[in-house]
């Protein structure tokens, strides 16, 4: 794995601790954003965009997504001369401003929230010439791509926070011992004792999430072999394919992307790449969360997939991604007294 694909992995992880070198947020902003998710307008001289400032930003934020079955980049750019930036692109859900110039008072990059309208993300980096420019960019690139990636991801949870299928909800809370919140129109396609499998499905997509439970024996529990292992066996039988003898399974042939961290403050793994039904040509991206529930020594794993033949599948591969987000533990505040006496132990 190059470089390149190392903090990329790290940012979309997105629970980094984010600082910034100036953060402001108007919450007073009534208009709402504008454009499509995944979209970025940069506003740039036609000039630096056609140089070495332009292709440090290309390079950086429309990088090809990783763990996704076609070539499709983290962020679709919009170019916008300076002169342009006018009301119908300040609306616009995510904006890196550009200034080049002798004329500014400092070279440096400030974060802000909602500057035009809301829930917006602005990143305005101002350097005195080309060579500070490009040197500011690949300084904070992780840091940049991190603020737009957790706002792109932060707007699909406020959304489910508000929309949600509420029945769900209380099977999940009152069976499982644990909450999350999908999206409207998903429903229960198989339920058995630890593992529940929910669809949404229309003619052109399907999502899907499969939430299960194992013990917690040991730290094998947290190697992505062992993870694999157990989701392939209760892949292969509960969730077969549209043919006999088929079902789903993780696509080995390619590599999983692999990372700790900590979800709600529980200590949890997550897993990204690509599944297939094996007998049938079906396929598709996926993400799974693993987390570690430490009052009933458990493992409580999201795993959430998409298939959209012919389609572009970053917006859906996201959608999934905020709601196994939203998994939230019954007994959370036992947990945090657990997490606490652990961390002074150690």
């Amino acid at each position: 794995m190059n470089k390149n694909k190392v903090y990329l992995v790290l940012c979309l992880s997105v629970l980094v601790t984010f600082f910034s070198c100036k953060q402001k947020e108007d919450s007073g902003i009534s208009k709402n954003i504008t454009g499509k998710p995944g979209e970025l307008v940069v506003v740039i001289s036609n000039q630096a965009w056609e140089g070495n400032s332009g292709k440090v930003i290309r390079e950086t934020m429309a990088q090809e997504h990783l763990a996704l079955p076609q070539d499709e980049p983290l962020f679709d750019l919009i170019k916008v001369p300076r002169e342009a930036f006018t009301s119908i692109f300040k609306t616009t859900r995510n904006i890196i401003q550009t200034q080049i110039s002798s004329t500014v008072d400092s070279t440096g990059i400030t974060f802000m929230n909602n500057v035009w309208s809301n829930p917006q993300a602005v990143v305005i980096v101002q350097a005195k010439n080309e060579e500070d420019f490009i040197e500011l960019f690949h300084e904070n690139h992780e840091r940049i791509l991190s603020f737009f990636l957790k706002a792109e991801r932060d707007r699909l949870t406020m959304n489910y926070e508000k929309y949600y299928e509420r029945g769900i909800f209380n099977v999940l809370e009152e069976n499982f011992d644990f909450t999350m919140k999908v999206g409207p129109g998903f429903q229960i396609a198989k339920q058995k004792e630890n593992f529940i499998w929910l669809r949404y499905e229309t003619p052109e997509i399907s999502e899907g999430i499969v939430l299960y439970t194992f013990p917690y024996e040991s730290d094998s529990a947290f190697t992505a072999n062992y993870q694999i292992q157990v989701r392939d066996s209760l892949l292969k039988m509960h969730i077969p394919g549209t043919v006999p003898e088929s079902y789903m399974a993780t696509e080995k042939r390619v590599d999983q992307l692999y990372n700790f961290r900590h979800h709600h403050g529980n200590y949890a793994s997550e897993m990204r790449g690509l599944w297939r039904l094996i007998n049938d040509y079906m396929g598709g991206p996926y993400i799974s969360l693993a987390v570690l529930d430490a009052t009933n020594q458990r493992v409580v794993v999201a795993y959430g997939y998409v298939y959209a033949p012919s389609k572009d599948k970053r917006n859906f591969i996201r959608q999934v991604e905020a709601m196994v987000y939203s998994l939230k533990f019954n007994n959370q505040a036992e947990n945090d007294k657990l997490n606490s006496q652990l961390k002074m132990g150690n």
